[in-house]
């Protein structure tokens, strides 16, 4: 949503479309994985790491995905677990 508020509501609406109709996710965290986001933005300290990229990852780990869409430069120097890289989209 940050990124398309230049654009106004009607990108924003879009976005709304993709969630409501199920095709976009939103998730829930818990205390546990409030606790990884910390850890991740405290190692990743000097990137910076923000909080929309700390739930990004975390998100990534639990549910085992490798591949996220961004269009952060800076998700290339972030690994799953401290090791393994992940696949970039676009």
């Amino acid at each position: 949503m940050y990124l398309l508020g230049s654009n106004g509501w009607r990108a924003q609406e879009g976005l709304w479309r993709l969630v409501l109709r199920g095709d976009l996710e939103l998730s829930a965290f818990d205390e546990l994985w409030l606790r990884r986001m910390q850890s991740l933005m405290r190692q990743y300290q000097d990137t910076p790491m923000d909080l929309a990229d700390a739930s990004l990852i975390a998100l990534a780990e639990q549910r085992h995905f490798t591949r996220i869409f961004t269009l952060d430069a800076h998700f290339h120097a972030y690994r799953l677990h401290g090791r393994q890289r992940l696949e970039i989209i676009p």
